[in-house]
């Protein structure tokens, strides 16, 4: 009796002892998963490049733009959206934001609201004060306050409110404040014109220091309230309110009711499929208690090591759930099979064959799947490292269930219901009917043609493996975004019918119609070294006028580009400042605009006029002038990667042959930075977790059955199936990032697993049988007919998350869904050609019969 025999007798013969001593340890770490937080948290992903570290000066240096804020977006649509009633609508409806306590408190203390109302009505105000028709502005700051605003405005007749829009937006006209009227029009319009089909009105919330989607409860329902009262205001068109609390709330309702949709779905999905593959109650329930137990398990070890819930660990449970079912299959299917192959059975004898002969297999890929995803440790990203962890500790946690607890438990039930006169006698499936003719395709075909299929299947891989070439690895939020139910589930029943959701084609207007100021639309440069030499404004401005020729910075209506920098602010301080002015036009030899000369006193003379916006574009260090910065505007929704080599060529430009070093940088320009870093991680951990499984399982077959080059063989379908997985991605338009990564490495965990079983099974039965042909028939056959139960099962139950109304759970069912069938397909049609080529031309330890061909 050999190691594994002598395990299958222990476990069997003691049962009761066994599973007392798994539901004791299922307890003890079971209880740690009370102290895992519940909330989902966002997924970290840190970056350590110069991009990222230039950004942390910016920073940390300068006053940025939107610093502690959240910004709100009201949208407002219609024929004529620059008309003297929709003007005041827009006012009206500032005036009802700060008269509600509840908004009024989260808003910022200096200029909580912009927007191009504002600039028509005080700019009316001006122009009938210096007729001496009123008296100054009634407000502190110098700006005139809501209720003197609407009832100026309201005074006015229409056409002389449309003069007053026609002399603001007067292409021609200096801008007087800092808010340009272009950045709160639509892309669209035409310069001069007094009509526009969209505008955007903004409201500045504190966050009180709250960063990324955190924010404060009460600032998220002030920007529902402020949803509210915009749907009361604006009759004269149609209004949007887009801000970050309302997305990520939207969101999660999204989720929430895609998840209450399709779940009772899935269930009975999968419990159908599992009834049709076991046909028998009692073992649809134990896989089911099994597969629980299994997810107890991984939330005890979260708890224990101190590891929370985030986006990318979403994953971790549908691995163990597809593991899970195919782990118990093959249990009860070789129980089964023993049972066939056994004239006076007895649910002991049974198990104790069946588990002898399938737990070796369940144990490799335990191990090389456990072993692949915990190398994500070497990482250098947190969020990886515990995807790993999490995801070893659990495939571990699916072996102790179903290779130690399950066989006993099974055998103890089946025992008691055999005693009181229930029959436990079940076929397994696909040794006979329509399972097993179709599951002996494979074994068919690599008796007639393997070499065919080997080349068929190594052709396609290497399509796939030139698509993935061309692979989009951008990242774009708004694909993350939920997207509005289709029709028919407006027949569901009223409980489970979703809501609807336009975040999505709201964030798409805003992105192609607007100019967005969050931080994923503006790119930064970082100008340090000597800034104060004559050359740096002039080679700032080479830079700035080599923006106006990429495609990711953003233009206004006026053809102008939103940017920031030293040339900017110095000229619009110099437009208000005489002192400055002067020292502009004093130091400006060739009379270009750009001063080259004394540099120092006019950023001295620029930070004293105006201190808020000099801290914005320069940075000093004891008295001296060590950095600068400009800021970019780009179009929303832009391709990162076009972002980080159009910003990089720009800021090529702005060094020109000066010592001065610029660094193009930005959340985007990071974000496209990590991901790429991340990728290269998953590529690398990827090929290491394909050398240690063909390592490992060279060393198991080797020492089960003296042959040394088996594991690579095994191996070699997984990774085409990935190929196919690639090719299939391309042809279907899905990007390849850290979402879709980590979908293709449950892949490769499911794929191992199933090549595992069919090539132990292979040895097993061809050192019985002899005959490789007839091997595979009854691998394929008795094997297969587990996988097959399985594949259905988990890639059906994934393939319903396609019902979502979240674009990233879509994605995630059907990436999950194809990378199991092509798994599926790969063990039982590539591997059963590639075991037969390798017994004719590798191992012959046992000769092939001609008589089998």
């Amino acid at each position: 009796m050999n190691t594994v025999e002598r395990y299958a007798a222990f476990v069997t013969t003691h049962s009761k002892l066994v599973i007392a001593l798994m539901l004791v340890a299922t307890l003890v770490v079971g209880a740690g998963a009370g102290s895992v937080d519940p909330g989902l948290s966002i997924a970290s992903f840190e970056s350590d490049s110069p991009e990222a570290q230039a950004l942390d000066r910016i920073e940390a240096n300068f006053t940025t733009e939107g610093e502690n804020t959240s910004v709100v977006q009201i949208v407002v649509r219609g024929e004529n959206v620059l008309s003297k009633s929709s003007l005041l609508e827009t006012l009206r409806l500032q005036q009802a934001i700060r008269d509600d306590p509840a908004i009024e408190g989260t808003l910022t203390e200096r200029q909580p609201v912009v927007g191009l109302a504002n600039v028509v009505a005080t700019t009316a105000m001006a122009e009938t004060e210096s007729g001496g028709a009123t008296g100054p502005p009634d407000s502190a700051q110098g700006m005139p306050t809501l209720d003197a605003q609407i009832e100026h405005l309201d005074s006015l007749s229409p056409a002389r409110v449309e003069a007053i829009v026609a002399a603001v937006l007067d292409p021609d006209r200096e801008v007087a404040g800092p808010t340009d009227p272009y950045s709160l029009l639509s892309t669209d319009y035409e310069a001069g014109a007094t009509t526009a089909t969209g505008r955007v009105l903004f409201v500045f919330q504190d966050t009180g220091g709250a960063g990324g989607d955190d924010l404060p409860t009460e600032l998220v329902e002030a920007q529902f309230a402020i949803e509210d009262l915009a749907e009361e205001t604006v009759q004269s068109g149609e209004s949007f309110v887009f801000g970050a609390g309302i997305v990520n709330e939207r969101s999660a309702q999204a989720t929430g009711e895609s998840f209450a949709l399709i779940s009772p779905i899935a269930l009975l999905l999968l419990v159908t499929i599992l009834g049709l593959a076991y046909r028998d109650v009692l073992d649809v329930l134990l896989g089911l208690v099994g597969v629980v137990l299994v997810l107890v398990w991984m939330a005890g070890f979260m708890g224990w090591v101190g590891i929370g819930v985030t986006q990318i660990l979403i994953a971790v449970p549908f691995l163990l759930i597809g593991l899970s079912i195919d782990y118990a299959l093959h249990v009860v299917m070789r129980y089964r099979e023993a049972q066939l192959d056994e004239t006076d059975w007895t649910p002991r004898s049974a198990m104790r064959r069946g588990l002898a002969g399938v737990v070796v297999a369940i144990g490799a890929a335990t191990v090389t799947t456990a072993v692949g995803f915990a190398s994500n440790v070497v990482s250098p990203i947190t969020s990886i490292q515990e995807f790993g962890l999490v995801s070893a500790a659990g495939i571990g946690s699916a072996f102790l269930v179903f290779g130690v607890l399950l066989p006993p438990l099974k055998v103890e039930l089946d025992s008691l219901l055999q005693r009181i006169g229930f029959s436990r006698a079940k076929r397994p499936l696909g040794r006979s009917g329509i399972a097993g003719r179709v599951l002996g395709v494979g074994a068919e075909l690599a008796q007639r043609a393997p070499v065919a299929v080997v080349v068929v299947a190594v052709l396609l891989s290497a399509g796939g493996g030139v698509a993935a070439t061309d692979i989009d690895t951008s990242i774009d939020q708004v694909d993350f975004l939920p997207t509005d139910s289709p029709d028919w589930m407006d027949s569901l029943p009223e409980g489970l019918q979703p809501g609807d959701y336009d975040i999505r084609e709201n964030a798409i207007y805003l992105n192609e119609k607007f100019v967005q100021s969050r931080d994923q639309s503006r790119a930064s440069f970082l100008i340090e070294g000597p800034v104060t030499e004559p050359d740096t404004l002039d080679g700032l401005w080479a830079g700035e006028r080599a923006l106006a020729n990429t495609s990711t910075a953003v233009t206004l209506a006026d053809g102008q580009l939103r940017v920031t920098g030293p040339v900017e602010t110095i000229d619009r301080v110099a437009q208000q400042n005489e002192t400055v002015a002067g020292l502009v036009a004093a130091n400006d030899p060739d009379d270009d605009g750009l001063p080259e000369e004394n540099l120092t006193a006019i950023y001295d003379a620029v930070s004293e006029a105006a201190p808020e916006e000099a801290s914005a574009v320069f940075a000093r260090s004891d008295g001296t002038y060590t950095a600068l910065r400009v800021s970019v505007g780009l179009v929303g929704g832009a391709d990162t990667g076009t972002v980080t080599s159009e910003m990089r060529e720009v800021a090529t430009t702005m060094e020109g042959d000066s010592n001065r070093r610029v660094t193009a940088t930005g959340r985007p320009i990071v974000q496209e930075l990590v991901q790429r870093g991340l990728l290269t991680t998953l590529v690398w951990g990827f090929l290491l977790t394909f050398v240690v499984i063909a390592a490992f399982l060279t060393v198991i077959f080797w020492r089960r059955y003296e042959t040394a080059s088996l594991g690579a063989v095994v191996i070699a379908p997984v990774v085409l199936a990935q190929a196919w997985i690639f090719g299939t991605m391309y042809l279907a338009g899905i990007s390849f990032n850290t979402e879709t990564a980590i979908v293709a490495s449950i892949g490769i965990g499911i794929g191992v697993d199933y090549a595992i079983h069919i090539g132990d099974r292979f040895l097993d039965e061809r050192h019985q049988q002899g005959d490789p042909i007839a091997a595979l028939r009854r691998t394929v056959r008795g094997t297969g007919g587990a996988l097959l139960g399985s594949a259905i099962s988990t890639a059906g139950g994934f393939a319903v998350l396609m019902l979502a109304l979240v674009p990233s759970l879509q994605r995630f069912g059907f990436v999950t869904a194809t990378a199991i069938v092509y798994a599926f397909l790969a063990s039982v049609i590539v591997l059963p050609s590639l075991l037969v080529l390798w017994s004719r031309y590798v191992d012959r330890s046992v000769s092939v019969d001609p008589s089998a061909e």
